[in-house]
């Protein structure tokens, strides 16, 4: 059986463009605290080693992110699997990936960390301008395996308008799901709470969100860290911990933690249901649709 009841930190963080090395010090400085204050997880926003923003007018073997890409593991990976295993947390950290067999393709990645060590990484599977610039789609899920049960990773733009993949992770059982986001003020107020919201709504489990914050090159980013989940409460949202994106001084960097019990995660909509012989959620049927939409003549125009 599962555990249910964990501890979850999430950072604000307000990363140095282009200054690996001391970001990676202050993400190493935050992990020792969150495992001060008995967190079992420690979760960073999207591109937190490096910073976020493009540089738009320069080749791609010129920009920031190819230049400071690491592969998954490599030097800053190994640091924090050190700290990890040291200090017995989870960690899950935005960086630039750099793949091992075609140095230069590069993901918009997370490296995941457990108490034993590295266990993986996931490259966001759905990018949003002006990502293409130097990122390449990756194509597969990433779940990370726990004593609490299977964690699901996701990556900002795959969270806000791509509720497949939440769903699939709450098909697989996941009762926590990972938001490592660059949410910034140019994407509106709405999108990130008002999504992120009726997800747990609708697939009746916790999101850990750690968002960017503050200026990075261009983009002035929201903050807005936060731990969410279901409430006693029917069909509500309860945070647990941090702040909504458009909160005011949402976009101090801060860390925020909660314990949460993941009893609470019903995941109804993905249990089965005898008043119609099957889960309400139809994949099967859900198959056949998205396969006709691929066989249109008008798909994708």
């Amino acid at each position: 059986m599962y555990k249910d009841i964990c501890t979850v930190s999430v950072v604000t963080f307000n990363a140095a463009w282009g200054q690996k090395e001391v970001n990676l010090n202050r993400i190493k400085g935050y992990m020792e605290c969150a495992a001060k204050k008995g967190s079992d997880f420690v979760v960073f926003p999207e591109m937190a080693l490096t910073g976020y923003d493009d540089e738009p007018d320069k080749p791609l073997k010129e920009k920031m992110q190819y230049r400071l890409a690491e592969t998954i593991p490599g030097p800053s990976t190994m640091e924090i699997e050190k700290l990890a295993k040291d200090l017995g947390i989870y960690v899950v950290m935005g960086m630039p990936a750099r793949d091992e067999r075609n140095s230069d393709v590069i993901y918009n990645a997370l490296a995941a960390f457990s108490p034993e060590g590295l266990t993986g990484a996931y490259h966001k599977m759905h990018l949003p301008p002006p990502e293409p610039n130097w990122a390449t789609r990756g194509d597969k899920p990433f779940i990370l395996e726990t004593p609490w049960g299977p964690v699901g990773c996701a990556i900002c733009y795959d969270s806000y308008c791509f509720p497949e993949l939440m769903r699939y992770y709450a098909s697989k059982g996941c009762r926590l799901y990972i938001n490592s986001t660059a949410l910034a003020k140019c994407h509106g107020r709405c999108l990130g709470t008002s999504t992120l919201e009726a997800a747990v709504i609708r697939e009746g489990i916790y999101i850990a969100s750690a968002n960017l914050g503050g200026l990075d090159v261009d983009n002035y980013f929201w903050g807005g860290s936060s731990i969410m989940g279901p409430s006693r409460k029917t069909w509500e949202t309860y945070y647990y911990a941090g702040r909504k994106f458009a909160d005011e001084c949402a976009d101090e960097s801060e860390m925020f933690t909660a314990t949460i019990d993941l009893s609470l995660a019903t995941r109804f909509l993905f249990k089965q249901n005898p008043a119609v012989n099957g889960t309400d959620w139809r994949p099967d049927k859900y198959i056949e649709l998205f396969q006709d939409s691929l066989s249109s003549p008008d798909y994708g125009k």
